[in-house]
């Protein structure tokens, strides 16, 4: 599916206007033409990324083509956002020319220092931060929580999207070991652990199955692992790539929940973890159902539910006090990779996009991990790759 040609325009159309204008100001401000050069050469190079993203056939590419998409996103928005942001600030010191006074300099050397600056958070977000792992700890409180259970923890991560990292399992590796070295009672993963295929997990297998914990490793399915963001030759193979991945996920010793509940002890107690398919908000597809999961969520059971997007907690869990869920774990927003000062761009398009949230009465609990991986663009901007360590507490 080929991006939407409008908007691609008008994108465009801006790329000029702000290459136009930085030339212009190149050409004035300096004598020389070796700047005047570099800044057309790389203007031309992004004009053609920009045309390779916008016309390759994204869902029948392979998933080597599609990093190197994702690598060619990356270096256009680095360059692009900090173009923006230098012209916008730039433009400010040109005001006085208006009235036929000089541009104000410190203004412009300003909106130099900035686009820099943002050119290297990119940089920084490519190279660094999203390799930065961030062990977040996480007290929550449920009423009627068993006895058995006070103090019980839960590491959960999310989004991986193995695919970005191709062959390359040091990360992946580094990320078990992270888990791991936290000694939790369970692990569970809220989906999301491919891009497009199921033939990207295989280099993942070995160190996956070394996620260990006395409850094992429970997981649900996140949208990008049906391989709805791939063309398929005919229905068949579209199914055998998803059943490709519940094998994959079963030989790497996890216990993918397809819509169903299983039952955690400890001691004479028990609680209940309910892992229900994708279900969310357009454009998403509904693969879940949380009826099916756990026919009577009215019960006094303590539940605790794993569903990938957290629009279906917001839809279908909070505020319903017939829907006895006391905690949900979910995923899916990325915090859109970009987190600065604890603001996301993702509270635009989610209402809850990342950390604790609750309903009015504080009965329906949800948690969004922003996730571990990457995709679209290969960075993370703030939003470090996240393990969450939840740990269950009475509430008095």
């Amino acid at each position: 599916m080929r991006l939407p040609f409008l908007p691609i325009l008008i994108i465009l159309l801006i790329n000029i206007l702000v290459d136009t204008y930085i030339y212009k100001a190149l050409q004035n401000r300096f004598k020389g033409k070796s700047l005047l050069c570099i800044h057309t050469i790389v203007s031309v190079f992004l004009y053609i990324f920009i045309g390779i993203i916008v016309c390759w056939p994204k869902k029948s590419c392979s998933s080597a083509m599609l990093i190197n998409l994702m690598w060619t996103l990356n270096i256009y928005l680095s360059i692009y956002i900090s173009k923006y942001v230098f012209v916008i600030i730039d433009l400010i010191a040109n005001v006085p020319r208006l009235l036929n006074r000089p541009r104000i300099k410190w203004i412009s050397a300003v909106a130099t220092f900035i686009g820099i600056f943002i050119f290297g958070t990119f940089l920084w977000g490519t190279f660094v931060n999203r390799f930065n792992i961030d062990v977040n700890n996480v007290t929550i409180e449920i009423e009627n929580l068993p006895t058995e259970f006070e103090g019980y923890r839960i590491a959960q991560f999310s989004d991986i999207h193995v695919g970005s990292f191709g062959n390359d399992t040091t990360f992946v590796s580094e990320f078990v070991d992270s888990i791991n070295a936290q000694h939790p009672d369970l692990i569970v993963f809220t989906g999301d652990i491919v891009n497009t295929k199921t033939t990207e997990l295989p280099p993942f297998i070995k160190p996956f199955s070394r996620l260990s914990a006395p409850d094992g490793v429970c997981s649900i399915l996140g949208n990008h692992d049906y391989g709805d963001y791939s063309r398929w030759k005919n229905d068949k193979a579209r199914k055998d790539n998803i059943e490709s991945l519940k094998r994959h996920q079963f030989d790497m010793g996890w216990n993918l929940l397809l819509n169903e509940t299983t039952i955690l002890h400890r001691g004479n107690d028990s609680i209940a973890l309910i892992g229900v398919e994708n279900i969310g908000d357009p454009p998403f597809k509904v693969y879940g159902s949380l009826d099916r999961s756990y026919p009577d969520l009215s019960d006094s059971t303590v539940k605790i539910l794993l569903t990938h997007n957290p629009a279906h907690w917001v839809d279908s869990i909070a505020g319903k006090p017939e829907k006895n869920v006391h905690l949900t774990l979910s995923g899916h927003t990325h915090a859109m990779q970009i987190k600065v000062f604890g603001m996301s761009p993702a509270k635009f398009r989610y209402k809850t996009w990342g950390g604790l949230y609750s309903d009015s009465d504080n009965k329906n609990q949800l948690y969004v991990n922003i996730g571990s991986g990457t995709v679209g663009f290969l960075a993370r901007i703030g939003a470090t790759p996240e393990i969450t360590i939840i740990t269950l507490k009475k509430k008095i």
